[in-house]
């Protein structure tokens, strides 16, 4: 294994030891392009504090405690900073961090930091931005309510503070480990006068994240004074002169923080720390060197490229211990640790720019995989401080490894991280195993399921394509196989990828509908997300025609969305949302079908109109970096399409020239002729003076240097050839659907099946599963006249047959009919008018569309049991409590019976059993019995809970009811 010592040593010496230094290097600094308040606003949720690039230290101002837009800590809309505390996150979508708050004051000094009464209650202090700078390496801030000015800057596992109090007062600091998130652990303990160590264990996103500390004061303390449980401490000083703190962080131990500290900033010279962290961001964003039209196009651009490297993050002592993902103790040299991968995110643009510029780094990205595949048995999905979330979904640290790997970044286990690949692909959790024996997940399987299916599928792609380069044709037939399970969910009628249940497209279908069917977007959003195989896609729209003419569609469509509200669905043209990640890809589409200049001109307006130099400069979360990874590859004029592939789509470069100092030494150089606002359109490229008519450039032609030119111009230049994305192995038949609404009927259902290649043709069984292509020949509708179970399967020419279908169609026995005083929530209509009398449970998970949902009110539904009525001596009504997603069980049931239509007589009300506040998913048949009678009509009211109880993280918001079914039992 390669050593890297040099990742373990002082910032300063790091700095001299990270290879040739570009010739231009010392006559710009980089760092001071930066605007760190860039995201700041809106809801970008970066945070504008000091980290070393990709450090562990994020030393930062918090001036929010909760809520959305407080994720990274930090809002501009704000005017009171609480202190500064050395974790943060960048653009995220869900808070943590904010580890070890550190505040200077004058006077007395509070424990409480004001935040309910207002600053003057607490430690807090009012700020003003025209007293607040920041670049790369460096942030100030005066507090005004002490006048105290404070500096910041950083180490990558180390931070200190610079504190200039007004002259004649009592200095003062607070340290409090109980800010931000809830403790399960915490110590805090002065060693000596200028000494301080501890510990906070805290819950948030992480379930179990650990951070030690160790601080030492340029000044010793002159008394200090603890809250009732030692969480807290306030240090007051004797001396007037300026107050300075070092604070070392870790992950492992207060050893460790201590070794961090004595290792990484060993002096008192704040300059000398500032200037290193400059420099260490000098060294970085340099690896791109670009001129633009523009200073503000420039801020823009490095302030783009900074927040791209502020994350991973050196998780790892400089010892080489670190924390694994089994929360247990480790120690290895062979690699550098990090922490921090929002990989459904970063996987598109932030990795695939790593290959780049941060190839040394990207190994270390996999070794990092590897191990906490070893220690915690599984590769991460959203990783933080060693905790595995669980959030977001697909399995896309494979992408990131197999993008690397095609890029030439191969030093490391191949057959581990195959194996690896393997187990997670194939683990029997987020309906991966409806997605392997169907070939699709239904909406009733798996929550979110059209966007499973389809990241799952171009998952696979990636393990197909890294096993082909192992040499491993078995396990590359397998997965290539499952990557075109895409076809699976595409409805050929409406040309939208749709969910479906019961082998039938869910019905009413709106494409900019947001649902739980989808990943933070709607059927617009995701009917494009086919990278793997762009051929097979655009095929299936009709050809390159129909495929420009739905994406037009797609850019020109009406900018409102319909269902549930979804904060992250933002920077809206039509319905592409440049706001979040799933959208990223799309303007580079054109490409693929000859229309090129319709990709350029895109491109250069999503980057003119949804980037600025300002707080709200970024339209959605910055999402530790893919926001700003996406522009950075665009200015430069290429993007990654499908990651995994060797090649980057061509769109609209930005800069004028821009230089590429690449780590074997080499540079790539970009020129652009005529570039100008309105000069969007590629006119020619040449590559090292030789004509270039491809719309695509491999990372090979990069790494190997050379000069690329793009001549632009007001109008569409000729069209540039199509980069090509397609499956050509293992082809498979789409499995057959079924056009119903559906599966129950009363008298007698007439059914059609169909398949989106209309090439297949489709057999079928209604004696069992046995079917090939010796069974019935779909012909002509099916009529059904009783329960039956359909099994179908569809086989195009040259193709393998399709996974089998099986459908159960349920006769309704009974005449009941439901009528409801209370509409259901549109986002939440269960599986029609009947669920509530079809027998269907609707399993534990609300988001699988079983369930029909109420906010807010009481529920009352009235159910006809047919002109003779029925004997009946039970009622019951079937309900959901999870009080996390705010769904409560009700205050009580109340039932109802009238013999003739509406004369109700009360039969009783029944309460739930289980308490209100009790954790996790439950399901409670709530049931009345009675004496038997007669009845014509049922009558149920469900009286809703009410706003959410004291105590609930969203306590005084209306609650939510879900019912699944009322079942009705006779005598």
């Amino acid at each position: 294994m390669r050593s890297k010592s040099i990742l373990f040593a002082p910032l300063v010496l790091a700095l001299a030891c990270s290879g040739p230094e570009p010739e231009s290097i010392a006559s710009k600094n980089w760092a001071e392009l930066v605007n760190p308040f860039i995201g700041t606003g809106g809801h970008g949720h970066t945070y504008p504090g000091v980290s070393a690039p990709f450090g562990f230290m994020q030393l930062s101002p918090d001036t929010r405690l909760s809520g959305w837009d407080g994720c990274g800590g930090y809002h501009y809309s704000d005017s009171v900073i609480y202190g500064f505390s050395h974790t943060h996150l960048s653009g995220t979508g869900i808070s943590d961090y904010g580890d070890v708050l550190i505040m200077p004051f004058t006077g007395e000094g509070h424990f409480n930091n004001g935040s309910e009464s207002g600053p003057d209650s607490g430690y807090a202090s009012r700020f003003s931005h025209s007293k607040e700078s920041a670049h790369a390496g460096y942030y100030q801030v005066e507090l005004l309510d002490y006048n105290i000015g404070v500096e910041l800057s950083a180490s990558q596992r180390a931070g200190m503070h610079h504190y200039q109090y007004p002259e004649s007062t009592n200095q003062g600091l607070v340290i409090d480990l109980q800010h931000r998130d809830q403790l399960l652990d915490a110590h805090l303990e002065i060693l000596d006068p200028s000494h301080i160590r501890g510990y906070r264990v805290s819950k948030a996103w992480a379930q179990e994240q650990h951070l030690y500390f160790y601080l030492e004061l340029s000044q010793p303390l002159k008394e200090s004074r603890f809250n009732a449980d030692s969480t807290k401490v306030l240090l007051y000083f004797d001396r007037q002169d300026d107050l300075y703190l070092k604070i070392g962080s870790s992950a492992v131990s207060m050893e460790g923080a201590q070794k961090n500290l004595e290792e990484e900033i060993p002096g008192w010279d704040f300059k000398a720390l500032r200037q290193n962290c400059e420099e260490a961001w000098n060294t970085e964003l340099s690896k791109i060197q670009a001129q633009f039209e523009s200073t503000e196009d420039e801020k823009i651009f490095y302030t783009a490229l900074y927040h791209s490297f502020l994350n991973p993050n050196i998780f790892q002592d400089v010892d080489g211990q670190y924390r694994g993902t089994d929360l247990e103790i480790h120690q290895d040299r062979s690699f550098s640790n990090y922490t921090v991968f929002s990989l459904w995110d970063t996987y598109r643009a932030t990795h695939p720019l790593f290959t780049l510029t941060q190839q040394e780094r990207s190994l270390d990205f996999i070794e990092t995989f590897l191990h906490q595949y070893q220690n915690g048995g599984e590769l991460p999905m959203w990783e933080l401080a060693g905790n595995y979330t669980g959030c977001m979904i697909g399995y896309h640290a494979i992408p990131v490894i197999v993008d690397a790997y095609a890029k030439g970044i191969r030093d490391f286990d191949t057959e581990l991280a195959l194996k690896a690949m393997i187990e997670e692909a194939e683990k029997d959790e987020l309906g991966k195993a409806y997605y392997i024996a169907q070939g699709y997940m239904a909406s009733n399987d798996e929550h979110e399921s059209v966007s499973k299916n389809l990241e799952y599928a171009y998952n696979d792609w990636c393990i197909a394509q890294f096993a082909k380069e192992l040499g491993k044709d078995s396990i590359y037939r397998v997965f290539i196989e499952r990557a075109q399970n895409y076809r699976n969910i595409f409805d050929p009628e409406t040309g939208f990828m749709r969910a479906k249940r019961k082998q039938m497209f869910l019905e009413p279908f709106d494409p900019a509908e947001v649902n739980f069917n989808f990943t933070e977007a709607n059927s617009w959003q995701y009917s494009f997300y086919v990278p793997q195989d762009l051929s097979g896609l655009i095929a299936l729209q009709g050809g390159p025609d129909g495929f420009n003419a739905k994406l037009d569609a797609l850019f020109n469509a009406p900018q409102e969305t319909s269902g549930r509200e979804q904060a992250d669905i933002t920077g809206l043209i039509g319905q592409y949302a440049h706001g979040n990640e799933p959208s990223h890809h799309m303007a580079y589409l054109y490409n693929y079908t000859g229309a090129s200049a319709k990709t350029q001109a895109m491109v250069r307006r999503i980057m003119k109109e949804m980037y600025h130099n300002s707080p709200d400069g970024l339209i959605g979360n910055e999402d530790c970096g893919q926001m700003s990874s996406w522009y950075v590859l665009s200015s430069l004029g290429f993007y990654p399409v499908t990651p995994g592939s060797p090649d980057y789509s061509i769109g609209s470069p930005l800069v004028k020239n821009a230089s590429l100092q690449l780590e074997n030494g080499q540079s790539f150089k970009i020129k652009v002729e005529n570039q100008g606002p309105d000069n969007v359109y590629i006119q020619e490229i040449r590559l090292n003076g030789n004509p270039y008519t491809q719309a695509w450039i491999s990372q090979k032609t990069i790494l190997e240097s050379g000069e690329l030119t793009f001549v632009m111009g007001p109008k569409p230049g000729p069209s540039l050839e199509a980069p090509v994305s397609e499956i050509k192995d293992e082809l498979i038949s789409p499995v057959p659907f079924i056009k119903q609404e559906s599966a129950e009927f009363r008298d007698s259902l007439v059914l059609s099946l169909h398949c989106a290649d209309p090439d297949a043709k489709i057999y079928y069984s209604l004696r069992g599963n046995q079917v090939d292509t010796n069974s019935t020949l779909y012909e002509k509708p099916i009529v059904l006249k009783d329960n039956s179970l359909l099994y179908a399967m569809a086989k195009a020419p040259g193709k393998k047959a399709s996974k089998l279908a099986g459908t159960v169609f349920v006769k309704l026995k009974t005449n009941r009919k439901i009528e409801f005083s209370t509409p259901t929530d549109p986002q939440y209509p269960g599986s029609g008018s009947n669920t509530l009398l079809d027998g269907m449970d609707g399993g534990s998970d609300f988001r699988t569309g079983g369930w029909q949902g109420w906010q807010g009110q009481d529920v009352e539904i009235i159910i006809d049991l047919g002109p003779e009525g029925e004997h009946i001596s039970r009622l019951s009504a079937n309900l959901l409590q999870d009080t996390k997603s705010w769904i409560f069980l009700p205050k009580q049931v109340r039932f109802y019976a009238a013999q003739f239509d509406d004369q109700f007589e009360f039969l009783g009300a029944v309460q739930p059993e289980t308490a209100d506040m009790t954790s996790g998913t439950h399901i409670e048949d709530i049931e009345l019995s009675f004496s038997g009678r007669r009845a014509r009509k049922v009558k149920v009211i469900v009286e809703n809970y009410g706003p959410l109880p004291a105590g609930h993280i969203s306590a005084g918001k209306e609650s939510w009811l879900f019912m699944d079914e009322v079942k009705i039992r006779k005598f």
